[in-house]
């Protein structure tokens, strides 16, 4: 099965939290309320550092994705 990139999360546990998971590597799930980042993957001490760097330019991608999806909602 092919999965995309990024998906909603929602949880009634969690009322105001917006999930957003991203699917491919590095898969995290972010909460878009906080901005709070947990990862799926363990990551070596040389990962980290690249990691770093692209933290950034994912949390963009998962910010812009659930922006594009709740314009799609209010269509």
């Amino acid at each position: 099965m092919e999965l995309p990139k990024f998906l909603l999360g929602d949880n009634t546990d969690y009322p105001s939290a917006i999930f957003v998971v991203h699917t491919e590597y590095p898969r995290f799930i972010i909460n878009l309320e906080n901005d709070e980042v947990e990862w799926f993957e363990d990551f070596s001490t040389e990962d980290k550092a690249d990691l770093e760097a692209e933290t950034e330019n994912l949390i963009i991608e998962a910010t812009a994705f659930y922006d594009r999806e709740v314009a799609r909602y209010e269509e």
